[in-house]
């Protein structure tokens, strides 16, 4: 067993007291789980998600063609690329790709390319939104976990590694801030507010602020059969999508800017049977206390251990989550034609 934080990333803790791991140094985790590893140690990454929104489904081949050209365009750029599809809460259809980048320069050299297509995709095609939300997480605010040790998704695709034995800081409440490199020495303290910048008619940015606290957790059933996936399908997936569309629709009172319960898009070659929430937090703080406190959340682990139980702890469910606290220059949000309810826009327009 070893710890989560990489060991070129490890120090002592500015202060124990102040803030010190929520576990002690012998625990032992109730269940095994490993986190990705960059075999570049790259100081900063990106994740950049390209969506487009209507609601007319006369626009639904102009959708995937315009997201059919963006894959291309990433082809060759990113090291990993996905794509989504979601309902939003304003009854809008979603299609997102989300590239994954090994530092900032290689990603800030692809958008110079892209700039003049994007916005003219904009205006050419009236009825569709677009929206790109580009996170830019340094190594020391960055976390991932997995379930498994034999198969990466997200971030950890790109990052190319993981452990190379199961990770101590997991299976407690406070594990996430935990496995956090950046929590030797800080508190994760948001400061500061959203802000809308208009830059064109019906084109806006969002100006993110200090310490905001981004999540994709998912759930990978392939290999699922049998008893186990019934009780995913008939238990744990209804509880989760409660708790997703709560945070969706009510999540702004309680700290969370947005959430999408998004699942990978089969029909253009993605991988089968995955879904996964990806919202944005005001802080680390309020998605702790919503993960820990809040009844939706409850209900959901409640489930899942329930489900563990009745299988004798045998699971074929795979698990993963990646977790960024971002400074404000780690942020970009742009929404061209979308309604006020989308993304950063939500509780704000």
């Amino acid at each position: 067993m070893e710890s989560a934080i990489a060991p070129h990333l490890r120090c002592p803790r500015h202060d124990p007291d102040f803030n010190p791991r929520r576990i002690s140094d012998d625990f032992l985790p109730p269940f095994p789980a490993w986190t990705a590893r960059d075999k570049t140690e790259q100081d900063q990454s990106v994740m950049g998600y390209f969506g487009v929104q209507w609601r007319d489904p006369a626009l639904d081949e102009a959708a995937d063609r315009l997201l059919d050209t963006l894959a291309q365009r990433l082809a060759g750029s990113a090291v990993n690329v996905e794509r989504a599809v979601f309902e939003d809460g304003a009854g809008y259809a979603n299609a997102v790709l989300i590239g994954y980048w090994p530092d900032p320069q290689a990603h800030a050299g692809w958008w110079r390319g892209q700039q003049e297509w994007w916005q003219g995709q904009a205006r050419a095609h009236g009825g569709l939104g677009l929206y790109r939300e580009v996170f830019l997480p340094r190594s020391t605010h960055l976390e991932t976990l997995f379930s498994a040790s034999d198969r990466l998704e997200g971030i950890g695709v790109m990052l190319g590694g993981r452990s190379a034995e199961p990770i101590q800081e997991h299976g407690y409440w406070g594990g996430m801030r935990d496995r956090l490199p950046a929590s030797q020495k800080e508190a994760f303290a948001a400061s500061g507010g959203r802000e809308i910048v208009p830059i064109a008619p019906g084109a806006r940015l969002v100006i993110g602020h200090e310490g905001l606290a981004l999540i994709r957790s998912g759930q990978d059933w392939s290999d699922v059969v049998g008893q186990e996936l019934a009780l995913y399908r008939d238990r744990i997936e209804p509880t989760l999508r409660a708790g997703m569309m709560f945070l969706r629709d009510e999540g702004v009172e309680i700290g969370c800017y947005f959430n999408r319960y998004m699942y990978v898009d089969e029909t253009r070659g993605g991988k089968p049977c995955r879904s996964f929430g990806m919202s944005v937090w005001r802080d680390l703080a309020s998605l702790e206390h919503w993960a820990e406190h809040h009844p939706t959340h409850k209900a959901i682990f409640g489930d899942f251990i329930e489900v563990v139980q009745a299988l004798r702890g045998v699971l074929s469910l795979r698990l993963f989550h990646e977790v960024a606290v971002l400074q404000s220059d780690a942020q970009i949000y742009e929404y061209l034609g979308c309604h006020d309810r989308t993304g950063m826009l939500n509780g704000l327009a």
